[in-house]
């Protein structure tokens, strides 16, 4: 079997394959271009990659017989896992062996930050002696944000605690009880956590949501002086903003291992502001971390080729081919529920009640269906490397525990799957979905248990309004007036008079203007836009 090696991993990783009569091993010496990569790939059964080499729909065209792609680190942005997953080919990756690495280049960071070693450095190389000029601040009794308190900003948090510090914890699925066992503050609000920070670390990972909202606006909110470190991803933070407020002295300084577009123009103002320490994405650059990922990334593709076991996959469930079959449409409509009411704004949420009714209470495997709304639900702010894999753990990690249930009670529908939404005893939130004619036609038909009609992809835009004559043509006059055009409609009621829900699919996103004008009726209320 022909393992190719295409960005350089550890030795160890390498001898780990080459102590296998079974493979035939190639390690290219350098990242090769795609144009020079294609004509080696027709008889390789696995690809070891880092963050060089992009695996793309040419390159997995190109290797009819390739099996898995193995990822020596965490993130899978280089690799079309999508097309991967239409082409059967399996894709791994190793989220542990950068955790502690990253973890540490933070708080050191940090620490460089409120003593402004870089700085005092380059004067003493330049031949100075100025005490003076770089006075820095303890860290000791100062306020930590956390924005995401996934494997690495839960490690991040337990070195600032050992150092006397105050964390306080933003992560939309972190639980009180599980922010209590860590011991840090949980900020419900993020504005709350830029409000009281005296430094603030990102540890969240690229979404809808989080692209760019570390901006002028969020700033604003921060105390001033405040100090930012990122070793998480450069799209996080508006640039060109951090730059103003730099210059500005609202933020005292920022110390960035990762930029939006890398490697950073050579030109870009980053590079000449005094209170900026820049690094060249060297989160996971020690031995230590290149060890453990060069070597697990050989032992789970070897694993996986000579048994078939398969581990950290992020695109493959627990089943067998033929159950697999049967559970798919399932596993797709419960990552649109979950990912629906994850969109849903529901805060503090510690348990996830999941119903399998009618025909689907017969499925051969639940498991992946579960782990599929899990998946939608922790996609959309949760941490940055959730897969079906591992989402049962992150879940556990984050405070939120799961139940199932195959149910025998009457349903209106042939197959049911509900999924509820708990904060302690408080239900904050429900779905429910079906099939309309084939497993093809998906439809999510209930939410917080009013019957809809909801469609499984594309813009929608959900909101409450009083029941009353010319409700619906005010929503379409608002909606035309801002050039949005109404692609379906469903609304759903309490009772003639009462509290109605329509849920309207988009052609097109609303701006902010049209959903400030919407909230703005007194007889409308609740509005939400989610992409499905």
């Amino acid at each position: 079997m022909h393992v190719l090696v295409c960005d350089p991993i550890s030795l160890r990783g390498i001898a780990y394959f080459h102590a296998r009569p079974e493979f035939k091993v190639t390690v290219l010496p350098k990242r090769l271009p795609e144009a020079e990569l294609l004509p080696l790939l027709a008889d390789v059964e696995a690809m070891v990659v880092r963050s060089e080499t992009k695996v793309t729909r040419a390159i997995l065209d190109a290797a009819p017989k390739l099996r898995v792609v193995g990822r020596a680190g965490v993130g899978i942005d280089n690799v079309d896992v999508e097309a991967a997953t239409q082409r059967g080919v399996v894709v791994m990756n190793t989220p542990a062996g950068n955790t502690i690495t990253t973890a540490e280049l933070t708080f050191f960071m940090l620490g460089a930050l409120a003593r402004r070693i870089p700085q005092a450095h380059a004067t003493m190389v330049a031949g100075k002696w100025d005490r003076k000029a770089y006075q820095g601040i303890e860290i000791f009794g100062k306020t930590l944000g956390v924005l995401g308190m996934g494997r690495i900003g839960s490690e991040v948090a337990k070195r600032a605690l050992a150092f006397g510090m105050k964390v306080l914890a933003y992560d939309p699925f972190l639980t009180e009880s599980r922010a209590k066992q860590l011991g840090v503050d949980l900020a419900t609000e993020v504005d709350s956590l830029y409000q009281s920070s005296d430094f603030i670390t990102v540890h969240m990972p690229v979404t809808a949501e989080t692209r760019g909202m570390i901006n002028a606006e969020s700033i604003a909110k921060m105390k001033p002086g405040v100090w930012i470190v990122n070793c998480a991803r450069g799209e996080i933070i508006n640039e060109t903003d951090l730059v103003v407020a730099l210059v500005s002295g609202k933020i005292a300084g920022a110390a960035l291992d990762v930029f939006a577009t890398e490697p950073l123009a050579a030109d870009h103002p980053l590079r000449s502001l005094p209170n900026v320490i820049l690094t060249p994405h060297l989160g996971a650059s020690t031995e230590e971390a290149q060890e453990k990922c060069g070597l697990e990334v050989a032992e789970i593709i070897a694993s996986f080729l000579l048994t078939g076991e398969v581990r950290n996959a992020v695109n493959l469930p627990g089943v067998d081919a033929k159950s697999f079959e049967i559970v798919q449409p399932y596993v797709a409509l419960g990552e649109k529920i979950g990912k629906l009411l994850s969109q849903m704004g529901a805060s503090g949420v510690d348990r996830l009640y999941v119903t399998f009714g009618g025909k689907a209470k017969d499925l051969p495997a639940t498991d992946p269906v579960t782990r599929a709304v899990l998946k939608g639900f922790l996609s959309t702010n949760g941490p940055q490397d959730v897969n079906t894999i591992n989402v049962r753990s992150i879940a556990s990690n984050l405070g939120i525990t799961v139940e199932e249930k195959r149910s025998d009670e009457p349903v209106t529908f042939n197959e049911w799957l509900h999924v509820q939404l708990f904060a302690g005893d408080i239900k904050v939130g429900s779905a429910g979905g079906t099939f309309f004619g084939s497993p093809n036609n998906p439809r999510i038909v209930r939410l917080f248990s009013t019957a809809v009609e909801i469609p499984t992809s594309g813009t929608i835009l959900l909101l409450n309004h009083q029941d009353r004559p010319g409700m619906i043509g005010k929503l379409g006059s608002i909606l035309a007036d801002h050039n949005v055009n109404i692609a379906s409609m469903s609304l759903g009621r309490e009772a003639a008079g009462g509290q109605a829900l329509t849920v309207l699919l988009l052609d097109t996103k609303p701006l902010k203007d049209c959903l400030d004008q919407l909230a703005a009726d007194r007889a409308i209320y609740n509005v939400r836009v989610v992409t499905l």
